[in-house]
């Protein structure tokens, strides 16, 4: 789903609010994630899931092309884990690690 999906679908679902407004919530929103976790923090809802950041350590990695040694700097990489009831119903109605 598109941005522009989500916006069209929160449109429809609500007539008595105007798609510039519906634009700016979810721009809102999304701008606070990625805020959160550009500060190091971490974004928990209920239901859905935790959005998180990773640090990875420096390593040696090979060039695709030529196989030679590349250096790979150290970064931090936005995470996403899935919460219960998103991943039952990803799974149809089922927790694959409730097993």
């Amino acid at each position: 789903m598109l941005r522009s999906e989500l916006v069209a679908k929160l449109t429809e679902e609500n007539d008595h609010l105007r798609q510039e407004d519906i634009e700016r919530v979810v721009a809102v929103i999304l701008g606070q994630i990625g805020e959160a976790l550009a500060d190091g923090g971490r974004v928990e809802l209920r239901g859905f899931g935790t959005f998180s950041v990773r640090r990875r350590d420096a390593r040696i990695g090979r060039n695709p092309r030529t196989g030679e040694p590349v250096e790979v700097a150290a970064k931090s990489v936005p995470f996403f884990k899935a919460g219960k009831e998103l991943r039952a119903r990803v799974n149809g109605g089922e927790d694959p690690e409730a097993r």
